[in-house]
């Protein structure tokens, strides 16, 4: 039942939201986007592409591997006159050498192998300018687990079905090894931020038992049946003791990586 990121239905999978004002205040607060040009790759939706722009960026291109996805940003950004969108591969983007100042890789890296990864940094490097910046967001092993409570729900899909355990860290790289690629790709001063990050805040607990049963921007949730959706969300309401009428922050626990070229 895994996802298919180029499936027109899914255009629309990865939008409808902003980026979380945490997001923005971390970024905000470690790279300087004022009159950038900046490049979001694995753009998706176009959520993080639209919230460089905001940054301040003077210019944004997003690329993602998926025509469908292309599509659905472009129509979520269709405001903002400094962004564009073009299909293109992590490995082999097709930018000019030197030519952006800051570059996104938010939720990317999970989809590489450690080969890919180190293949992903070189590339990055190849494409900044001299002091320009790479900002790498993803999950490790010790993200993904962290224990299910009302502040990190998505714990709870590990608990009531650990068989996504092996799935959800076998793709997900250690953070040793991030770092590792990143300086071996020519990166220095390499810095690790953790971050919770709001995906959405909910004011019904059904409205969000509606989203996890629709599998919204969640790919792991394609590893189970429409019935064992159904058994998820009974078990979070269980385990959070919530109402359905209650509302409920949906978080998730991230590590960034900021990586600077010289």
């Amino acid at each position: 039942m895994t996802m298919n990121f180029h499936a027109r239905s899914n255009r629309e999978m990865y939008t409808g939201r902003q980026a979380d004002p945490g997001w923005v205040e971390l970024i905000g607060s470690h790279v300087k986007l004022t009159g950038a040009r900046a490049a979001d790759i694995g753009c998706g939706g176009g959520i993080y592409t639209a919230a460089l722009s905001l940054l301040g960026a003077e210019s944004v291109v997003g690329i993602d591997f998926s025509a469908a996805m292309l599509e659905g940003a472009s129509a979520a950004c269709a405001k903002l006159t400094n962004v564009q969108f073009q299909q293109g591969n992590a490995l082999a983007l097709g930018l000019p050498d030197a030519s952006l100042d800051v570059v996104l890789e938010r939720a990317l890296i999970h989809h590489l192998t450690k080969e890919e990864l180190a293949d992903c940094c070189r590339e990055a490097y190849r494409i900044l300018a001299p002091g320009g910046t790479l900002i790498v967001q993803d999950r490790t092993p010790q993200d993904s687990l962290i224990e299910g409570s009302t502040e990190h729900v998505r714990g709870y899909f590990f608990e009531k079905f650990p068989k996504l355990i092996a799935k959800e860290t076998g793709r997900r790289h250690e953070s040793s090894a991030v770092v590792q690629a990143l300086e071996a790709g020519g990166f220095s001063a390499v810095q690790e931020l953790p971050l919770w990050e709001t995906r959405r805040r909910f004011e019904r607990f059904d409205q969000f038992a509606a989203d996890i049963r629709k599998r919204t921007g969640r790919t792991i949730l394609h590893e189970l049946s429409d019935e064992e959706l159904v058994q998820l969300t009974d078990y979070i309401r269980e385990r959070t003791g919530c109402e359905d009428e209650q509302p409920i922050e949906d978080k998730d626990r991230w590590t960034v990586w900021i990586a600077r070229k010289h």
